[in-house]
């Protein structure tokens, strides 16, 4: 393991500050936290967020992991690492093109037509167009391939019928890319197909659902007799399976790249600050040993992390660190973020407003992981990687694995 930048990541690293010194300011500690994507300022932000990706597009700084020849400069993923830490340290507006453009547009390289590679590629890369991904449905989150909307062919068009849910930012998109049932009476993998879906076609209803930390930035997403032209598959008819896959391979990729917002060094701050007793909570015994426990679990995570880092920084492919992270580091984080709204106490009970310790940061945390313990695999799905995958043992049975989809019982 190797916890220092190579020379050529050093140069990197360098390179990338001081570009955004030249072009925004430090992130300080105080900072206000934006407001949330499914707010009323969401419009507002989706105008910055787009104009701070034009900016990074103009200096070659959008999407460095895609291909030159798509707009990217062909970045190892080690510097896309080095990007993203550098970046996460100044204030810029929310990245709204996650979904977009470490998902959705390595699927439309790998599987897409010419036309559509030069269609959508450029303006996704710019932040022109925002996209989102319309694969889970009420009876098919975890089991992707048991999902229900339907796409009837109609001449060069498909009509779809049916309905997503938990489509991140569903309301502010431009694009779609739609996971639909076409063949019903092929096994449940074999009969879906992948499509590009212009999100304000009519018969479109967007809902916003309403989540236990008052954020509406996930959506229910209706299809009601949708016209899709044939132009919008991607790939081929009945092998949606093939583009759905690597957006998975993807998302987790995007999602294990992400920031880790609080930790340790926050709570512990946290509690030189907070009263508690006669002192201050870090004086107390039994807060420390609970402090130690924490401390020792992020430690460890911190150092599966790295493994991960050196395998980018070698050029190798990671192993399953992504998987160990998500399925540690979520509910460790909601045990810390419980624990700091118990010692803060009556305090903790505050979540807006100047009165909220930390503009409220640790409440946030506390109603945002359950969320996050399901995005981009379950608790049970992550076990279930870890035990077949790195472990060897036996994969569960699927009675339902060549069955044609009609036939499974619902």
């Amino acid at each position: 393991m190797d916890f220092d930048d190579t020379r050529e990541e050093a140069e990197f690293r360098a390179e990338a500050r001081a570009w955004l010194e030249a072009h925004t300011t430090l992130r300080q500690p105080d900072d206000a936290p934006e407001p949330g994507m499914g707010d009323e300022a969401s419009q507002d932000l989706v105008a910055r967020a787009k104009d701070w990706q034009g900016i990074k597009a103009d200096s070659g700084w959008a999407c460095i992991t895609w291909p030159e020849e798509f707009g990217g400069r062909g970045a190892s993923a080690i510097q896309n690492v080095i990007w993203n830490q550098e970046e996460g340290r100044y204030r810029t507006p929310p990245n709204i093109f996650t979904i977009g453009q470490g998902m959705l547009g390595p699927t439309i390289m790998a599987h897409g037509s010419p036309t559509q590679k030069e269609r959508y590629l450029k303006k996704m890369l710019r932040g022109e167009e925002v996209w989102c991904q319309l694969f889970s449905e009420p009876s098919a989150g975890s089991d992707l391939a048991g999902l229900r909307t339907r796409a009837v062919r109609d001449g060069d068009d498909w009509i779809v019928n049916g309905q997503k849910i938990w489509t991140t930012g569903a309301h502010y998109s431009d694009y779609g890319m739609l996971l639909t049932r076409t063949d019903p009476g092929a096994p449940k993998h074999a009969g879906i197909t992948y499509f590009i879906v212009d999100m304000s076609s009519p018969g479109i209803d967007i809902r916003p659902i309403r989540q236990i930390n008052g954020a509406t930035g996930f959506n229910e997403v209706f299809f009601s007799d949708v016209r899709i032209p044939d132009g919008n598959r991607v790939g081929a008819e009945n092998d949606g399976w093939r583009g759905a896959i690597t957006t998975l391979m993807n998302e987790r990729a995007a999602i294990g790249g992400g920031g880790a917002g609080l930790g340790i060094k926050e709570l512990i701050q946290l509690l030189r600050t907070t009263p508690y007793g006669d002192g201050v909570a870090l004086d107390d015994d039994g807060i420390r040993q609970k402090l130690a426990d924490f401390h020792a679990r992020s430690t460890g995570l911190q150092y599966t992390g790295y493994r991960t880092l050196t395998a980018l920084s070698r050029g190798q492919t990671p192993g399953p660190e992504s998987s160990i992270g998500k399925l540690v580091g979520a509910p460790l984080r909601q045990e810390m973020a419980a624990f700091a709204l118990e010692v803060l106490g009556a305090a903790g009970t505050i979540t807006g407003g100047d009165l909220a310790m930390e503009h409220g940061a640790w409440q946030r945390m506390y109603l945002t992981m359950p969320g996050l313990r399901l995005a981009g695999g379950t608790d049970e799905i992550l076990r279930n990687i870890i035990a077949e995958r790195v472990l060897g043992l036996p994969a569960e049975v699927r009675v339902d694995k060549d069955k044609p989809f009609s036939e499974i019982p619902h």
